[in-house]
């Protein structure tokens, strides 16, 4: 997998990003074990620091755990994932609305839109 970053943004904030997303799309279980930071850092071609410093903030948000022998593992509390799911994914529609709205188009044009590209693919 590729980890492209913003330029414009701060390579942690991104890398909780992304970390984040790998979390509640799955391809990191509840319960499941992370790769090392090292693994991770070089994954992302990113300083393992930097990586460790987005790891150790995900742990203080209790979405990973560390076991000192074993690593770093994702939680089990699938409540905390599909919660944070839900909150990400408020924050993408609110964040698209306000685009659209910058674009010129009103509630019931955006909705339109929306149900008009839902007719025509199938996603």
């Amino acid at each position: 997998m590729s980890w492209h970053f913003d330029n414009g943004r701060p390579i942690y904030t991104q890398l909780l990003e992304r970390v984040r997303f790998l979390i509640i799309s799955g391809q990191y279980p509840p319960g499941s074990k992370l790769p090392s930071v090292r693994d991770l850092a070089s994954e992302a071609s990113v300083n393992p620091n930097t990586m460790q410093r987005a790891l150790a903030e995900l742990e203080r948000s209790r979405l990973i755990c560390s076991h000192r022998t074993t690593g770093r593992f994702v939680t089990e509390d699938e409540e905390m994932i599909h919660e944070m799911k839900e909150s990400m994914g408020r924050e993408k529609i609110l964040t698209f609305f306000h685009e659209m709205k910058q674009m010129g188009y009103d509630r019931d044009q955006t909705t339109a839109l929306i149900e008009k590209i839902l007719k025509e693919k199938t996603i």
